[in-house]
């Protein structure tokens, strides 16, 4: 399968500059899941920028209804 790493980075709201992974969903899902955490997109703006992608913050989000 293709990359469409230009078209995906149009909707990626990482804020990470230095990430080699941006626009390159596949490597970003992987990378994330080993660590128990979610990637940028699952997260509200505000909430991205706080670096905190684990499971846990993102269940509170939810239960919080923001995500």
């Amino acid at each position: 399968m293709e990359c469409k790493k230009e078209k995906n980075l149009e909707k990626c709201n990482c804020t990470y500059d230095p990430c080699s992974r941006k626009g390159i969903c596949c490597e970003c899902l992987h990378y994330h899941r080993k660590s128990r955490q979610l990637p940028a997109c699952f997260f509200d703006s505000s909430s991205e920028k706080t670096y905190d992608r684990s499971y846990e913050h993102f269940a509170k989000l939810v239960k919080e209804g923001r995500v």
